[in-house]
């Protein structure tokens, strides 16, 4: 049996489902899929962040080789995943927007 055969057709970024398996291109297991980040207004795959037993990590789109139903694949080794930082987190992105906008506003009515 082939490793398309086992793996399950091509779907889209769309569809990969929470708990996907994802596999380096060494063929070790990174770990599960926790989300997608993705440009909806743009409809943009944008990458997806990885529950790893350190911690989550992101993977960037063009380190995606390949979303199919049953697992994904990518384009770097392990390794390298399990070597980066791990991402922000989507609350902490919005709050410092959020004070960013806030500030603005203050220095705005203060001139």
């Amino acid at each position: 049996m082939d490793h398309a055969h086992e793996e399950g057709p091509a779907v889209s970024y769309l569809a990969l489902r929470r708990g996907t398996p994802v596999r380096g291109s060494d063929g070790v297991e990174v770990g599960r899929v926790r989300r997608v980040q993705n440009n909806a207004r743009e409809h943009i795959f944008d990458g997806i962040v990885v529950d790893t037993k350190q911690g989550r990590r992101f993977v960037d789109a063009p380190e995606v080789a390949r979303i199919a139903e049953r697992i994904v694949t990518l384009t770097v080794p392990a390794a390298e995943v399990l070597a980066s930082e791990p991402p922000r987190s989507r609350m902490r992105e919005r709050l410092d927007r959020m004070t960013i906008v806030r500030r603005a506003k203050r220095e705005l009515r203060n001139r």
